[in-house]
C-alpha cells in the first residue's frame, strides 16, 4: 500500500472517520474526492460482512483509467491485496476486482452505467458497498436500481445542472455535518432542501481540502479555465448550474443578490429611493407537474434599478388540498398587504392574461369586499426574447438586484435555459421569471440605461 503518499487535510480525516450509510462527495475539480473516496470505499468493503460489492462508472474503460489503474487508485493503494480481472474469471464472468481481506476475499463488480443492457444484467440480489463515480452523469434508473440493493453508498460528483433528477431524489436529501457546514458554499446549502434522509451526509471538497495538490498545479488549473464561463463556475468555484445554454449567464449571486439589511441601509443613507412598486402573478393549477403559482413583488428605484423584494410560490403538486383560483385571489391579496407593510404600495398588479379564472376571482373579490389594488391583465406583446434582451442588459449594468430571501427566483435565474432543438427558452424553470416580467413590462422604460452607441470606437 502507498498510503504514505495519501496526504490528508483535517476535513478528509474527518471524512474517513465518519460512519454513515450514504455519503455524497461534491466539489471542485482536483479536490481529491475520487482519491480519498476510493480509499475509504475499499476500507468499507473490507469491513462489510457481504462478499459482493459494486463499483460503477460511465463504462469499464473509464473505471480502469480513472479509478482502478490511476496514480493513488485502487491498484496503487492496495498493491498485492487486489487483483483486477478485466475479462472476468472463474465464477464471475464480468469485470471485477478481487480484494483479499482479513475477513476473506471480496468481489467488487466493475459496472458501466452508460450501457443499460449491461448494467441490467449485472444487477441482481443484494450487495454490501456501492461506489458511483460522477453520479450526476449516471443513468437515473441505474442509481435507483443499484442504491436500493446496497448497505452503503458512496458517490462523487462535480456540481452540475441542479434540475437533474439525481439532485432531488438523492443528493439534496443529504446534509453536511454541523462542524463542516460553514465550508459548504451557501449556494449549495440552499439546494439541500429535500426532506433529509436519516444519516445521509453531504461533503463539499474544494482545492483547499486537497493537501496533496501542489500550489503551482492549482494555479495552472484555475488559469487554464476562462473566468465567467459556466465550466469555471462548476469546476473551479464548485457551484451548480448548467454548463451550457443558460439564458442569463451573466447573473451572479455575488453581484446581483443583496440582503434586506443592505437595502434598508442604503435607504436610510438616502442612496436608494423607490419610485414605483409593482407586482406580478403567474399561475398554473396542475397537480401533476412542477408548475407553480408565483407571486413576485418588485421596486423600481430613482436610479433606475429593478429590485425583486419578495416572492411567494405555491405548487399544487406539493399540496394536500390544491389551490383553486378563488384561493389564489385571497392569498395574492394577503401577499400584497404584507409587501405594502414591508415596502410600499403597488397599486397596479399584473396577472397572467391567459388565466381568465384567476382574474375573474380577483375582480370579484374587489367588487364584494372592496380593495385598493387594481388587477390588470399582463401585457404579452413584449415577446419573450425582447424581455430576455432587456434583462440581460439590466443585469450587465448592475440595475437588476434580487433579495437573498427570494430563493425560488434566484434558483430559476441560475437554471432557466435555452431549448436544445429550437431558438427559444425551455418551458420550465420560468414561473417566477414570468411573474416578475408581468410586473416590470409596463414600467420597462424606467429601468436601466440605453446602450451608448460607440460607432467611433468600432470604426477605429
Amino acid at each position: 500500500m502507498s498510503t504514505e503518499r495519501l496526504v490528508l487535510s483535517e476535513k478528509y480525516k474527518a471524512f474517513l472517520r465518519c460512519n454513515a450509510p450514504v455519503e455524497f462527495l461534491e466539489g471542485t475539480t482536483a479536490a481529491g474526492k475520487t482519491t480519498v473516496g476510493l480509499f475509504k470505499f475499499m476500507l468499507k468493503v473490507a469491513e462489510s460482512p457481504k462478499k459482493l460489492h459494486i463499483l460503477a462508472a460511465d463504462d469499464t474503460g473509464a473505471a480502469e483509467k480513472n479509478i482502478i489503474q490511476k496514480d493513488l487508485g485502487i491498484l496503487d493503494d492496495f498493491g498485492v491485496l487486489v487483483e483486477y480481472k478485466g475479462n472476468g474469471s472463474g465464477e464471475y464472468k464480468m469485470p471485477h476486482i478481487l480484494f483479499h481481506t482479513s475477513g476473506g476475499d471480496k468481489i467488487i463488480f466493475v459496472v458501466g452505467y452508460g450501457n443499460k443492457r449491461k448494467w441490467k444484467d449485472a444487477l441482481g440480489g443484494q450487495y454490501g458497498c456501492l461506489y458511483i463515480d460522477e453520479i450526476n452523469t449516471a443513468d437515473i434508473d441505474f442509481v435507483r436500481e443499484a442504491s436500493m440493493r446496497c448497505d452503503y453508498l458512496m458517490a462523487t460528483l462535480n456540481p452540475d445542472d441542479p434540475s437533474l433528477d439525481v439532485y432531488k431524489e438523492y443528493i439534496n436529501c443529504s446534509r453536511p455535518l454541523p462542524e463542516w457546514a460553514d465550508s459548504t458554499p451557501q449556494e449549495i446549502k440552499d439546494e439541500l432542501k429535500e426532506e433529509p434522509k436519516p444519516g445521509w451526509v453531504h461533503w463539499f471538497f474544494s482545492f483547499d481540502d486537497n493537501a496533496g495538490l501542489p500550489e503551482a498545479k492549482k494555479r495552472q488549473i484555475i488559469q487554464n479555465t476562462p473566468k465567467g464561463t459556466k465550466i469555471y463556475k462548476n469546476k473551479i468555484e464548485g457551484l451548480r448550474g448548467k454548463a451550457t445554454g443558460l439564458v442569463f449567464p451573466n447573473f451572479s449571486r455575488k453581484k446581483h443578490v443583496v440582503s434586506e439589511k443592505w437595502v434598508r441601509t442604503q435607504m436610510a443613507a438616502g442612496k436608494l429611493k423607490f419610485k414605483k412598486f409593482t407586482c406580478g402573478l403567474d399561475t398554473s393549477y396542475s397537480s401533476k407537474s412542477p408548475d407553480t403559482i408565483a407571486m413576485m413583488f418588485q421596486g423600481i428605484t430613482e436610479d433606475r434599478k429593478l429590485i425583486t423584494l419578495a416572492e411567494k410560490v405555491y405548487s399544487n403538486k406539493d399540496l394536500d388540498q390544491p389551490l383553486a383560483p378563488s384561493d389564489t385571489a385571497v392569498k395574492f391579496i394577503e401577499f400584497l398587504e404584507r409587501c405594502r407593510n414591508d415596502w410600499g404600495f403597488a397599486k397596479e398588479t399584473f396577472i397572467d392574461c391567459a388565466d381568465a379564472a384567476t382574474i375573474t376571482e380577483l375582480r370579484k373579490y374587489k367588487r364584494l369586499h372592496g380593495c385598493i389594488y387594481n388587477f390588470v391583465e399582463s401585457y404579452k406583446k413584449v415577446t419573450i426574447l425582447d424581455r430576455i434582451k432587456l434583462q440581460l442588459g439590466w443585469i450587465q449594468q448592475g440595475c437588476y438586484l434580487v433579495l437573498d430571501t427570494c430563493t425560488n427566483h434566484i434558483a430559476e435565474m441560475e437554471k432557466y435555459s435555452w431549448a436544445e432543438d429550437k431558438d427559444e427558452p425551455e418551458d420550465k424553470n420560468d414561473h417566477t421569471i414570468n411573474s416578475q416580467q408581468y410586473g416590470w413590462i409596463p414600467y420597462r422604460n424606467m429601468i436601466g440605461f440605453e446602450a451608448e452607441e460607440r460607432k467611433g470606437e468600432m470604426d477605429g
